[in-house]
């Protein structure tokens, strides 16, 4: 980057930019870590030389320096375990209303919120590319894309069946009912990534888009349906006003659905991504949400829980997803510090 003519190709330099960011700040807070804990040692090291009035006097400064410390030290270690060649990429998280008619319904739509509030926590971008609505309340189905560095490799924990048990706020006897829910996440993939779509395997349909309309948006048939002959794999996407734009996020998501699709075949393991979801009902949940007749959240695959219902579905989801990354990585072990020692 700091060749003369590194600007010479402004596509070319755009692009390496683009790869040098993330890279720069990986290496960047490697180093900062480094430094941190090299003045902790420092002072660690003078205290242990100094008077008991020192340690004292430093003994608060360093508990709450390794705190620290290590809260920036287990962000590091998530991180690291998103190494997977799609990891880095953004996105596409749908979610479909399950058994339970209006009331998952309305659960899905809680659903779109908690990883639409998660995304803006995390400093990632939220786009809605699709909704429908439920015939009462809430919604059948949507499709959420989500823009960041390591989008797809922390929002692939949350691939399956989730479950919520409450008082219905829909039946007047105020019953208990269950409902379910299924997400699906897959990784938008860069357009260096060769997928063969042939023309002639698309079927193309325009639609006029669904919402509180507008003077333009419920007037012209800008939302855009796409049928992938071969497969059956269909996407829609309605949040442009221009019809030009809903083909194009159209079409790159369903590239996205297709290279995912190509990967399984090739692995022989359709159950690594949607052998987890199974029938969207009784058995095959990954998590359960329970807000009556007590308050817990539960991930079924590792066993991470927490009883603040209302964080969660405000998008406090990380601890859920950093426990999913732990468990399957290899490298996890007992890394608690203790703060005393």
């Amino acid at each position: 980057m700091g060749a003369p003519d590194f600007w010479d190709k402004p596509e070319e330099a755009r692009a390496l930019f683009a790869q040098a960011n993330p890279v720069k700040t990986i290496v960047t807070g490697a180093l900062e870590m480094q430094k941190r804990l090299s003045d902790l040692d420092a002072l660690v090291e003078l205290v242990e030389e100094g008077s008991d009035e020192d340690a004292e006097l430093y003994l608060p400064e360093i508990t709450e320096t390794l705190q620290a410390l290590k809260a920036d030290f287990d962000r590091l270690e998530i991180e690291s375990f998103l190494s997977g060649p799609l990891d880095r990429s953004n996105a596409i998280v749908t979610v479909h209303a399950g058994a339970g008619g209006t009331e998952s319904c309305d659960w899905a739509d809680m659903l779109l919120r908690q990883y639409t509030r998660w995304a803006e926590r995390r400093g990632f971008k939220a786009e809605l590319q699709d909704l429908q609505a439920g015939e009462e309340a809430g919604i059948s189905k949507a499709t959420l894309r989500i823009e960041g560095l390591n989008a797809y490799g922390y929002a692939k924990a949350e691939r399956g069946v989730h479950r919520l048990v409450r008082i219905s706020p829909f039946d007047s006897n105020k019953r208990r009912h269950t409902s379910f829910a299924s997400v699906d996440v897959i990784a938008e993939i860069d357009d260096d990534i060769e997928v063969e779509i042939k023309p002639e395997d698309l079927k193309i349909d325009t639609y006029r888009s669904s919402g509180k309309g507008g003077q333009h948006v419920n007037k012209t048939e800008s939302a855009i349906r796409i049928t992938h002959l071969p497969s059956g794999i269909v996407v829609t996407c309605q949040t442009e006003r221009s019809q030009i734009k809903n083909r194009a996020s159209a079409m790159r998501t369903l590239k996205s659905r297709l290279y995912e699709k190509t990967q399984d075949e090739k692995r022989a393991a359709m159950e690594r991504f949607y052998g987890e979801k199974g029938e969207i009902g009784w058995g095959n949940q990954i998590r359960s949400y329970v807000f009556q007749p007590y308050q817990m959240v539960k991930d079924l695959r590792t066993g991470y829980e927490t009883g603040n219902i209302q964080a969660v579905m405000d998008g406090d989801i990380d601890g859920f997803i950093n426990a999913w990354l732990r468990t399957g990585c290899p490298l996890t072990r007992n890394k608690d510090i203790n703060i005393e020692d």
